[in-house]
């Protein structure tokens, strides 16, 4: 009996990956906590990169089901590309094939309570990457004009902090009335939904977690168009269509 393919069990890997997610940061807080700190297992939240590996090796097997060959892909070393504003950035998984570039992406997450700073950084990271790798990609900075797949994944906290709606300050000039009373959450939604809409992104994925059901798999996708399975099939489909083009008449 053949094995189901990845994207067929997805649900089920994408709830062991949650797991892990808030399996690893309570390590990862507690760590800090011990090694002395009250303020140190907030600091993990933010500066553990690990929280997210589960869905990196996630994405590592379905890249690989889709034909391509582990030795291709980085997502524990070699994750510098090269940028037209500065010399390199670190992506959190690439695949790289022949010294083309075929994928990249960013996979981010957040939790309390300070969301509000962590949110402006967020989004001024992601914007910045995007203009960054693109730029690069139209002076040749990846020896192809073979156009790479580019990739946002962010989960956030689900908590009060981040679904109450919070205000905003328009000394000036009103912002645009979807942001007026929206949550942290709702907010990050809209941002995913625009990286794609303007084309600083392929495809974004956005999901939600509450801590203790968290660590049972249990998570909430907010938006139909920004739901891990579209994520996941997009990148999928994008590693088949440049191996169908590697393929000799």
């Amino acid at each position: 009996m053949a094995t189901p393919s990845i994207l067929a069990q997805l649900p089920k890997y994408t709830r062991e990956a949650v797991r892990f997610y808030w399996e690893t940061r309570s390590k990862q807080s507690q760590k800090q906590r011990d090694a002395g700190g009250s303020d140190q297992g907030s600091r993990s939240a933010v500066t553990g990169g690990a929280q997210m590996n589960g869905f990196i090796e996630l994405l590592t097997k379905l890249v690989i089901e889709a034909g391509i060959d582990r030795a291709h892909i980085y997502y524990d070393q070699s994750l510098e590309l090269p940028g037209y504003f500065r010399p390199n950035k670190k992506w959190d998984f690439i695949v790289v094939v022949h010294s083309q570039l075929v994928a990249a992406l960013e996979a981010k997450s957040q939790v309390g309570p300070s969301f509000g700073n962590n949110f402006n950084n967020r989004t001024e990271e992601a914007m910045g990457s995007a203009l960054d790798l693109w730029t690069a990609f139209r002076e040749n900075a990846f020896g192809s004009t073979t156009r790479p797949w580019i990739g946002y994944m962010f989960l956030l906290e689900d908590c009060p902090k981040s679904t109450t709606p919070v205000a905003v300050k328009e000394p000036h000039f009103k912002v645009f009335a979807e942001f007026r009373n929206s949550s942290y959450g709702k907010r990050y939604e809209l941002f995913c939904r625009r990286l794609v809409r303007e084309k600083h992104y392929d495809c974004s994925a956005f999901l939600m977690s509450k801590p203790n059901e968290g660590l049972k798999g249990d998570f909430s996708e907010p938006a139909d168009d920004l739901t891990f399975y579209a994520f996941a099939n997009s990148l999928f489909g994008h590693v088949e269509t440049f191996l169908r083009g590697q393929k000799k008449p």
